[in-house]
């Protein structure tokens, strides 16, 4: 059974705990701050941006470009975002799950894995082909670091060593809610039932200015690379909201402990001293008798 001095060296110690957690969730909280703004600005663009190309390339006939064609290659690539650090709660396990999910439909063999952030390659390169691992200066890439990695996926595209290329990252929902998403990049093409329902959902005609074959190739390719962008940019506010929801847990777990402690210390304090006043009473009471 532990004593007063045990007590106090374990409250002493979660103290320092407590001081650590706390000045993390508070540095996530202002990281979070300034990821969610990123994130939630941008995603309007994509997602608007996205839905042009996608209408534009359904009722333009016959129309060709190399980020839309089937390849005939089986392999493929998979580029997983995960964290380079940990104590973010189940952030990169999460992710690592569902990849596993993804590999009981589709074979591994087929694929290579490709990373940006360590923790969930880790938990993934013995269990399937792993191939680079992707850093940048900072530890949140630019749009310009990004168009370069997202290029030299592209090349490996349209020269046919892959024919798909997919990316793994958790979708950022809420502060304390994200999605673990594998989502398809390349090739864009639409399924035949989309590009019915569109053409249903324009019966006319656009006028385009120059051309749709040199807007959709302009297009198209930034289309590619803001998907990329944006699953990196959902991927850091995830892991700022994930990391200072765990923070916040420990910070309230670490209150908690330091209050059993110090209310089992006081019991023994008080049992400590009823003993010795026992003790003074029970010797004046010999004395006297």
């Amino acid at each position: 059974m532990a004593n007063i001095k045990d007590l106090k060296k374990k409250i002493k110690s979660t103290k320092s705990t407590l001081k650590t957690t706390s000045a993390m969730k508070l540095v996530s909280a202002a990281k979070l701050a300034k990821a969610q703004d990123r994130i939630l600005n941008l995603r309007p663009y994509a997602n608007e941006l996205e839905t042009v190309v996608k209408t534009v390339s359904a009722l333009t006939s016959n129309y060709r470009n190399e980020y839309l064609m089937e390849k005939e290659s089986k392999q493929s690539l998979l580029l997983v975002i995960s964290s380079d650090k940990g104590l973010c709660g189940g952030y990169n396990s999460g992710l690592a799950k569902a990849v596993r999910s993804f590999f009981k439909e589709n074979d591994p063999k087929d694929f290579k894995l490709l990373f940006i952030g360590k923790k969930t390659r880790d938990l993934l390169k013995s269990e399937f082909n792993a191939g680079k691992t992707y850093t940048f200066e900072k530890a949140e890439p630019t749009f310009d670091e990004t168009r370069k990695l997202a290029g030299e996926l592209a090349d490996q595209f349209k020269m046919g060593e892959v024919g798909r290329i997919f990316i793994a990252y958790n979708s950022f929902n809420s502060v304390i809610s994200f999605t673990p998403t594998v989502k398809q990049v390349l090739p864009m093409g639409l399924a035949e039932n989309d590009i019915e329902n569109l053409k249903q959902a324009f019966p006319f005609d656009f006028k385009y200015e120059p051309s749709p074959e040199s807007i959709m190739d302009t297009l198209v390719p930034e289309v590619y690379i803001n998907t990329i962008y944006t699953g990196l940019l959902d991927a850091i506010a995830a892991e700022h909201g994930s990391r200072m929801s765990a923070m916040e847990n420990a910070t309230k777990n670490c209150k908690e402990m330091i209050r059993e402690l110090t209310i089992r210390m006081n019991k023994l304090r008080q049992a400590a001293i009823t003993t010795e006043l026992i003790e003074v009473v029970s010797g004046a009471e010999s004395l006297n008798a």
